[in-house]
């Protein structure tokens, strides 16, 4: 068995509705075990034999059979989540008023990697650590404000939580 832990994307907004109890009801009803949630926002930890791709896979069909649209899923395996928690812990700083995390299911290729990079300036840094790319928000940011260098569409398709959530889970989970 893998421990493995999925976000679900862009579930509890805009009328995407996808309840923690729904979410754990799906996953179950595939056969993986020890399903729990973390959050309305789409964090599931699950048991799985599959290999992480087969998984992601089914999620996925599962979640649109489900729901009747489209849910993409970004999956770790519990030892790629724990390199995710331990590149928030290396980057994460005091001077920072907000570290988000982009979370996605492949790599960046290098140019886009290079790009989003780019995106820099003297008081933000967006740093790619393979799937997870680090938006490490500095003086002058604007509480709320999801995406303040404009990567995200550089990132498509990713889900982005705050380095609170990503540590949570990992205590939690791992």
């Amino acid at each position: 068995m893998t421990d493995m832990i999925a976000f679900p994307r862009a579930v509890n907004v805009g009328g995407r509705t996808f309840s923690a109890a729904d979410i754990r009801r799906v996953v179950g009803e595939l056969g993986y075990t020890d399903v729990a949630t973390h959050i309305n926002t789409g964090n599931v930890f699950l048991r799985a034999d599959d290999d992480p791709a087969g998984v992601r896979a089914a999620l996925e069909r599962a979640f649109e059979d489900d729901r009747g649209f489209a849910v993409p899923v970004m999956l770790f395996t519990a030892d790629e989540y724990r390199e995710v928690a331990s590149a928030v812990e290396e980057l994460d700083e005091p001077t920072l008023h907000r570290h988000y995390v982009y979370l996605r299911g492949e790599p960046l290729d290098a140019d886009t990697a290079l790009r989003v990079e780019a995106l820099s300036d003297e008081r933000n840094r967006m740093v790619v650590r393979g799937r997870s790319i680090h938006a490490l928000l500095g003086e002058g940011y604007t509480p709320g404000q999801v995406d303040p260098l404009r990567a995200a569409k550089l990132l498509e398709p990713a889900t982005n939580r705050n380095a609170n959530t990503i540590r949570t889970i990992a205590r939690k989970w791992l």
